[in-house]
């Protein structure tokens, strides 16, 4: 192979580094992925090394693969001898061999999230203080995030002074009785264990150090503090430790990541070598250099500056809108017009935003332009469990004989109408010819049904009467609100989930239905209730016939910004650029957490292939009341020459700004 000529200086320079730890800075785009394939070809071609003591480690199975399939490419058959895998699956390899040595079978079972919950919640039941409510999504969070300490060694049960400091040591005691009783472990203990076996076992951890004394990982910024341990404890002998990541990358410190890792691999090995991949192949030098100014302002990072060969392209362009209707109608007629200019498929774009929620606005409008879309990393706004509630409360209420909507809701929230009780009525409703609605009416005063249940069914009925009233002449944005307020159902979500940042989530989805309601009768003054919900339901044709949905081939995709890491598109939309949405106000309290929402945009606007956009707000509907919005401080670090201001709708969009002909990557000026 000839590794000079299919590798750029500083790829090549990474590439055939020869023993000794090695720290590989790739920026955004700058092809790490193929750093770390050809580096295995190298010590396998050049260095001779055995492909069995090479071990490559990355954080999905999708990436494992890839990884695989070039390798394979690249060498041949040989690639099958080196181990290439995620964190979990090197420590379930090294578990099933030496487990006996903690004492578990190798045959050991592997509980996943859904068998720890379904324990967890047994231990709740069992425990003394089982009268206090405690969520088992929550205690699980936390025994996951204490066993990742114990990396380190034992270590204290922490306090976060609320009522879960009561149960917390027993549980996670009798957790961990249970699943060493059952010859069991989590996915925690795929990584923990193994430190273990390292820790009490010295001749394993030498077995396993001469058994991989190559050692790759990719996206090291992602590593937690137990991933760090296994890793270091197994190239602490040959320490041919080669990682390659990008700190200005490290997005998920809500889930463990430590981007100190990376950032003091140089203090762990004070010999490493470091390598920076500054050369971009994904955009333009406008992009670069704009989310360049943006990323510089976290202090603690290691300084790179991205080019690109590309050229330079044209400036971003950031457009002010009306709202968040307004923000979906520009982004919606810009993505028409570019499309029309440069026959580009609808999979060339995508809209990037940081809460769900955004995507409402976005969606009711492409499905009014009828563009094409496709939801990544969360739920259509209108597929979501809570929406689809909502909206039946608002169809019963325009038809209390919609028997369908009546029995979603019938006791959500519940009122007391149990399984039994809504069988024998619908029974009751078939052999007598009438709706579900009358059979509840007539239920009242059925003797044979308990006092609980008839007092709910009577509360169900009085105000399902009462808001079909109330919605034949009232405005529309008042009876959504009304219908919020009397069913109960913020009461319901507050009642029964307990993490906060959850239940956050969950009430704002909702409020957001007033805000959806508040848009649609600003734009049709005359519409009413059943409109409104006709509105709604221009997705559910598909479901209510009871045929799948089905994903289009050639979208637009609305992506979240934490899950467009890995993506790229020639268009890039990101929406939102506000104070509160990015930086989200859960950041704003912390500095540490206001550098991750740095990085955050940052990876937003490297997505970028061809064009940039930025948008913000003058306001939003926030629970169907206008909010005023101050722009992001990340848009006010970007310098004015680098963009092209414009307010929604601008006539001169494509006056002030040529786009580049299709196909060309080098950002021409001319029109296509």
């Amino acid at each position: 192979m000839n590794f000079a000529k299919e590798l750029n200086p500083q790829q090549l320079v990474a590439v055939t580094h020869g023993d000794g730890p090695l720290l590989v800075l790739a920026g955004a785009g700058s092809g790490k992925t193929r750093v770390i394939t050809f580096r295995i070809a190298w010590l396998i071609h050049e260095k001779k090394v055995d492909p069995a003591r090479i071990l490559g480690v990355t954080f999905t199975n999708k990436a494992a693969d890839e990884m695989r399939q070039r390798i394979q490419k690249q060498i041949g058959p040989a690639a099958r001898d080196v181990t290439l895998g995620t964190f979990h699956s090197l420590g379930l390899r090294i578990l099933r061999q030496h487990s006996p040595a903690l004492g578990y079978r190798r045959d050991f079972t592997i509980y996943n999230e859904g068998d720890q919950l379904a324990l967890v919640r047994t231990l709740i039941r069992e425990h003394p203080q089982k009268r206090e409510k405690f969520d088992a999504g929550i205690l699980l969070a936390r025994i996951s995030h204490y066993k990742n300490t114990l990396a380190d060694g034992p270590r204290e049960y922490p306090l976060f002074n609320d009522k879960y400091d009561l149960v917390f040591g027993d549980v996670f005691e009798s957790y961990q009785r249970q699943l060493r009783a059952c010859q069991a472990v989590d996915f925690d203990d795929l990584i923990l264990l193994p430190i273990r076996l390292f820790r009490e076992h010295p001749p394993i951890l030498h077995a396993c150090q001469e058994q991989y004394r190559y050692i790759l990982v990719d996206e090291y910024q992602d590593t937690n503090h137990g991933q760090y341990q296994f890793i270091s404890r197994l190239a602490a002998r040959h320490k041919n430790l080669c990682v390659v990541g990008d700190d200005d990358q490290s997005i998920y410190g809500w889930r463990g990541a430590e981007v100190r890792n990376i950032l003091s691999f140089t203090q762990d090995y004070p010999e490493a070598v470091v390598v920076k991949l500054e050369q971009n192949y994904r955009s333009t030098q406008v992009i670069l250099d704009a989310a360049y100014h943006v990323i510089k302002n976290n202090s603690k990072r290691q300084d790179k500056r991205l080019w690109t060969r590309r050229g330079r392209g044209r400036n971003i362009d950031a457009f002010l809108a009306k709202d968040e209707n307004d923000e979906a109608k520009t982004i919606a007629w810009r993505i028409q017009t570019i499309r029309e200019r440069t026959q580009a498929p609808w999979s060339s774009f995508a809209v990037l935003y940081r809460s769900n929620v955004q995507s409402r606005a976005l969606e009711s409008t492409f499905r009014v332009c009828r563009i094409p879309y496709q939801v990544v990393g969360g739920y259509e706004f209108f597929e979501r469990k809570e929406i689809k509630d909502l909206a039946a409360y608002l169809r019963v209420i325009q038809n209390p004989h919609d028997d369908l909507s009546l029995l979603r809701i019938v006791n959500y929230p519940r009122r007391g109408i149990g399984d039994h009780t809504i069988v024998y009525l619908s029974g009751q409703a078939q052999n007598q010819g009438i709706s579900v609605f009358e059979a509840l009416r007539q239920a009242r005063r059925d003797s044979s049904l308990s006092k609980a249940a008839r007092e709910g069914i009577h509360a169900l009925v009085e105000m399902i009467g009462e808001l079909h009233q109330y919605c034949q002449s009232a405005p529309l944005v008042q009876t959504v609100r009304l219908v919020l307020d009397r069913s109960g159902y913020r009461e319901e979500l507050q009642r029964t989930i307990e993490d906060p940042i959850t239940l956050q989530n969950k009430i704002s989805i909702v409020e957001e239905l007033a805000s959806a309601a508040a848009a649609y009768a600003e734009q049709n003054p005359a519409g009413r209730l059943r409109d409104f919900i006709d509105s709604i339901s221009l997705g559910d044709e598909s479901e209510r016939n009871g045929h799948p949905k089905q994903q289009p081939s050639d979208a637009v995709m609305l992506v979240t910004l934490h899950s467009a890491k890995g993506l790229e598109f020639p268009y890039v939309f990101l929406c939102g650029m506000e104070e509160d949405l990015l930086p989200h106000s859960r950041s704003m309290k912390d500095a540490m957490n206001v550098d991750e929402e740095r990085r955050l945009c940052y990876v937003g606007m490297t997505r970028a292939q061809r064009h940039l956009t930025l948008s913000l707000t003058q306001e939003r509907n926030k629970f169907g009341k206008r909010v005023k919005r101050v722009p992001s401080r990340f848009l006010r670090e970007i310098p004015p020459e680098l963009i092209c201001k414009q307010f929604s709708h601008s006539p001169y969009f494509f006056d002030r700004q040529k786009l580049p002909k299709a196909g060309d990557e080098t950002g021409g000026e001319t029109l296509a």
